[in-house]
């Protein structure tokens, strides 16, 4: 039988999926943009970041299932469209964790004055330390992930503390130099900081009880992370000013010299923590979403299948390989294959996948308020991925090829909303496999998780009437 997750490392695996190795760089990327008017874009970003928080969690709870967010979506707008979604975000996790691995690597490197070979090391160790700690599952290590969140958040609290005496008052002015236009442009960089609730959905299905969980869970997260970036955000324009962009580790300079022979090693630690802890949650939840995806005919069969501990195996594998090619990619064209284009790439196709996902929840949810939220998030993130310039051919690119194999792999008939499949068995696949239980059709309240809103059958897509 498999294992299920609690509250505590449920909400470590959500707080690692959203507070990835970008709070090392946004915050001074973010002041570089806008100046001490970041903050603005900030507080934008981060009141975004609560609906779409909430319509996630409520679809979790509603449909507690691996496949996500690309569940959420053929519920809501049939198999093709859950196919599209699912093959956009099982294609954008490979890219997606090379470049975060590259990038945390670079980022410890400096902090320790190593060379990029050393670099290359560490991503290599990260990556594959992240895929092998998955493959025993989640119930295991995620006892070490939970350990090595609470450290990295210890840590960044550290940083914050020892950073806010040194605030100065005249470091905040001017507050807007680069006006309107810097604070839009802070605020499309600062998307990165809020991406990652698409990849806990997948997670959904891992709880033991998620009605009662997810939203325990979810608030926590959305907590954590705000409280966090929010500090750190303050920190970096009151003590670094208009210099924070100027410099390849903000954080070391945050601590300088007060922190002593130690702050090195601590930067570096922040960011292997917290580049090994996106890469866990990415990786579980795309091997995830993959074993979905073979269940429900968007993928070969032969990825539905998992272990009787329902691990993902096959799934896992595949993206272990994808990482390995876009990986050696990298080393053998570093002026083609960046971590620029990498992350681009991946944050194009994440943005995406919400997009769909926040449009599943304002067809399916009952509740007016996480309705409303979740049409507020799309469009912000619609407009991420207007600007996602010429990539954005690749979701495109992508959702072609998900609709030639849907033409010539028909997905075999949808079952009624809420009635989930039975997990799969080593040597099976949930499509030869029964339904097994049906569930309510309720909606809940991040912020009120008491509350239970039923969903009206005008909230319901016409195939579930």
């Amino acid at each position: 039988m498999t294992a299920r997750i609690g509250v505590a490392r449920g909400a470590a695996l959500y707080v690692g999926a959203v507070l990835g190795p970008g709070v090392l760089v946004l915050p001074a990327l973010a002041v570089h943009a806008a100046g001490p008017a970041s903050l603005l874009a900030w507080a934008a970003m981060l009141a975004v970041s609560v609906p779409i928080a909430a319509a996630f969690t409520a679809l979790g709870i509603r449909y507690p299932d691996s496949g996500g967010v690309a569940t959420f979506t053929r519920r809501a707008f049939g198999p093709k469209a859950g196919t599209v979604v699912g093959w956009w975000f099982y294609t954008a996790v490979p890219m997606g964790m090379v470049a975060g691995a590259m990038a945390g690597a670079r980022y410890a490197a400096t902090a320790l004055d190593t060379g990029p070979d050393a670099a290359a090391g560490i991503a290599a160790v990260m990556l594959a330390a992240a895929y092998a700690m998955n493959l025993v599952g989640l119930h295991l290590s995620g006892r070490l992930h939970l350990a090595l969140t609470g450290g990295l958040c210890a840590l960044l609290v550290t940083v914050i503390v020892v950073s806010v005496p040194h605030i100065a008052a005249s470091r905040f002015t001017p507050f807007a130099p680069q006006g309107l236009p810097g604070i839009a442009s802070a605020a499309a960089v600062l998307f990165v900081a809020i991406c990652g609730w698409e990849a806990a959905a997948h997670l959904a299905g891992e709880f033991a009880h998620p009605r009662r969980q997810l939203p325990i869970v979810a608030t926590a997260s959305v907590s954590i992370i705000a409280v966090l970036y929010a500090g750190l955000a303050i920190c970096t324009v009151g003590v670094l000013g208009a210099s924070a962009g100027q410099n390849e580790v903000p954080l070391l300079r945050l601590l300088g010299p007060q922190a002593g022979g130690g702050a090195a090693a601590a930067a570096a630690l922040c960011a292997l923590l917290l580049t090994f802890g996106a890469c866990f949650t990415f990786i579980a939840a795309a091997a995830r979403a993959g074993a979905a995806l073979g269940r429900d005919g968007a993928f070969p069969a032969w990825f539905g299948v998992t272990g009787v501990d329902g691990v993902p195996r096959r799934s896992l594998a595949v993206q272990a390989s994808c990482a390995a090619v876009v990986a050696v990619a990298a080393l053998a064209a570093p002026t083609v294959v960046d971590v620029d284009l990498l992350m681009r790439a991946f944050s194009v196709l994440v943005a995406s996948v919400t997009l769909l996902g926040l449009a599943a929840a304002v067809r399916l949810l009952g509740s007016p308020l996480i309705r409303s939220g979740a049409a507020v998030g799309a469009a912000v993130v619609g407009g991420v991925v207007v600007c996602g310039g010429a990539l954005v051919v690749l979701p495109a690119a992508v959702a072609v090829a998900a609709m030639a194999w849907r033409r010539y792999h028909p997905a075999p008939r949808d079952l009624p909303a809420g009635t989930p499949v039975a997990r799969p068995t080593a040597g099976t696949t949930s499509r030869r496999i029964a339904v097994v239980d049906v569930q309510p059709r309720r909606a809940y309240n991040l912020m009120n998780p008491g509350a239970g809103i039923s969903a009206s059958t005008r909230s319901r897509p016409p195939s579930e009437r």
